[in-house]
């Protein structure tokens, strides 16, 4: 592998492990990852966060079967983070917050750098509570935190860094404070830009134009996270409104998607933008300690069909008796268990196989299929919350074969990507940027159903390591695109998936063997972090 530059990693949240609540979903799991890898390889990467006391919002349904939410505060000391004896100010609204600095590597991973406000008698103390929570001004401040504190952190910690890494356009504001910083050693506004461009990269993870977050020019000189450059440099570079991602992408020397299909939307999502380098792909991996069991990978390559499929009963079971404790509600391990478990929005359609019911219940109601379903809506997000209940609606229509557990969390991951049959995934093309739990599914010999987005057009052999749903069908028109997938859904689960488990073992088992062998290495951390040094870290 090409030689390392010295890599600084921002990220609003990481997943290392559940004792520290600092990650929401997918990107956190992704960065804590990313940590863990790069410990591993023994690159030389720091990265910097926020302790969040309150972390993201707990989730659990009430007895009308809505969600609840609700906030926990945490107290963090050794061994899970310690005091670095560092502090250093930022501007928030006028003020100077002082930010407290602890650090990590208690999960394996390299040193995590956590920012914190909440000490006595600090200006904008709850600034760093809650993850995603608050006002709009709340979110800039916690930005401020992350991206300028982070920088300064550095600096008071010693650290020599020739990369700044970008993960999602949160970060965004480092790139302020170090043109800032050029600005104060003497150089213009414009030498200043450009060479922080060079020592920038971006990787941006949202191919859903509304999800990627814009502030009024008002919002941020009001907070301060100009920091002095005023609006109209601001608009030059972000737009008015100012779009964080666009930001990010006239900040960066490279840019990347988390999948080539993903790559390829995003170069049509920001093509508008001037200034912006090419946005390349690179396809996320998992860190295989964490999520995968390596006695499966092993009985793939040596173990019989017998010795296989009892190592995956063990899992199954596992996850059986999970989600009595979780639920009340007891499945089966001798029936077909499908699970589904992501971030409860709209364009990942969680409900959607529901809404055949003259094909799906039958199965359901005969116990020939079980659905296990978990996610998490954002507090703010109606739509979100309805998909949760209508999730634990079914669960209560089905008893004996749907289930939702409901706060979904790194353990519940962790036990359904090993302990279901089937992987089900069905967002509407090409609205999801990778899906890394499908990976971990698919290593764990849990064959993966999905729709042809994210990282699964990669992975795909039909028929051969898992299945796909339809043929990459795209429309503006959702309800044409949410038809014709409902139709390959059900197809490929009723006419496919129910038969092959039933009634042709030998298939099933050589599926098994080929989805832990086609993906154990291409779709693993390592993987990602030797293709993020050859095309992304080295200049």
């Amino acid at each position: 592998m090409t030689a390392s530059p010295r890599i600084a990693y921002f990220c609003m949240e990481y997943g290392l492990d559940d004792a520290l609540k600092l990650y929401a979903g997918g990107l956190g799991i992704l960065a804590g990852d990313h940590l863990k890898g790069a410990a591993d390889l023994g690159l030389p990467l720091v990265g910097l966060g926020i302790l969040w006391k309150q972390g993201y919002v707990r989730q659990t349904i009430d007895p009308d079967g809505v969600p609840a939410d609700t906030y926990r505060s945490h107290v963090y000391g050794p061994p899970e983070v310690t005091d670095t004896g560092v502090e250093v100010t930022v501007p928030i609204q006028g003020d100077d917050v002082r930010v407290k600095v602890w650090t990590t590597t208690a999960h394996g991973n390299v040193p995590l750098y956590l920012l914190d406000t909440d000490l006595p008698g600090n200006p904008h103390a709850t600034t760093t509570w809650q993850l995603y929570g608050g006002t709009p001004e709340v979110r800039v401040a916690q930005e401020i935190v992350l991206g300028v504190g982070g920088v300064r952190a550095l600096r008071a910690l010693g650290h020599e860094v020739d990369v700044y890494h970008f993960n999602e356009g949160h970060a965004l504001l480092a790139a302020v404070e170090l043109i800032r910083e050029k600005m104060a050693d003497g150089a213009s506004l414009e030498a200043a830009q450009a060479a922080t461009k060079q020592e920038v990269v971006f990787t941006t993870h949202t191919p859903v134009p509304e999800g990627n977050e814009t502030h009024s020019l008002d919002r941020l000189l009001y907070v301060g996270a100009d920091l002095g450059l005023g609006a109209d440099w601001l608009a030059s570079v972000g737009g008015d409104p100012f779009n964080m991602t666009v930001g990010a992408l006239r900040l960066s020397r490279a840019a990347n998607g988390v999948a080539q299909l993903h790559g390829e939307t995003a170069r049509a999502m920001w093509a508008h933008v001037p200034e912006a380098p090419a946005i390349g792909a690179i396809t996320n991996g998992i860190h295989r300690p964490t999520w995968t069991d390596p006695e499966m990978s092993r009985l793939a390559d040596e173990g019989s069909d017998d010795e296989l499929w009892a190592r995956h009963r063990t899992h199954k079971q596992a996850l059986v008796d999970y989600v009595e404790a979780k639920t009340g509600q007891r499945l089966r391990t001798d029936r077909l268990l499908v699970g589904f478990a992501r971030r409860a929005v709209a364009y990942k359609r969680a409900p959607l196989l529901f809404q055949d019911t003259e094909t799906i219940a039958p199965l359901l109601e005969s116990g020939r299929l079980q659905l296990v379903f978990s996610g998490k809506s954002h507090p703010l997000d109606q739509g979100g919350r309805d998909i949760v209940g209508t999730l634990v609606e079914m669960t209560r229509r089905y008893p004996h074969a749907v289930a939702f557990v409901p706060d979904y969390s790194m353990e519940t991951g962790r036990i359904l990507t090993r302990g279901a049959d089937v992987w089900l995934n069905n967002p509407r093309r090409p609205q999801e940027a990778s899906g890394t739990s499908g990976m971990k599914a698919a290593m764990n010999g849990v064959l993966n159903a999905s729709t042809l987005d994210g990282w699964w057009p990669e992975a795909c052999r039909d028929g051969v390591n898992g299945w796909q749903i339809g043929g990459g069908f795209e429309s503006d028109d959702l309800a044409v695109l949410d038809a014709h997938d409902l139709a390959a859904l059900v197809e490929t689960i009723a006419g496919r998936i129910v038969p092959t488990y039933y009634d042709d073992h030998d298939t099933w088992s050589a599926m098994m063997r080929a989805s832990i062998r086609d993906t154990r290495d291409a779709f693993s951390v390592e993987r990602m972090l030797r293709e993020y040094v050859e095309q992304l870290y080295t200049a």
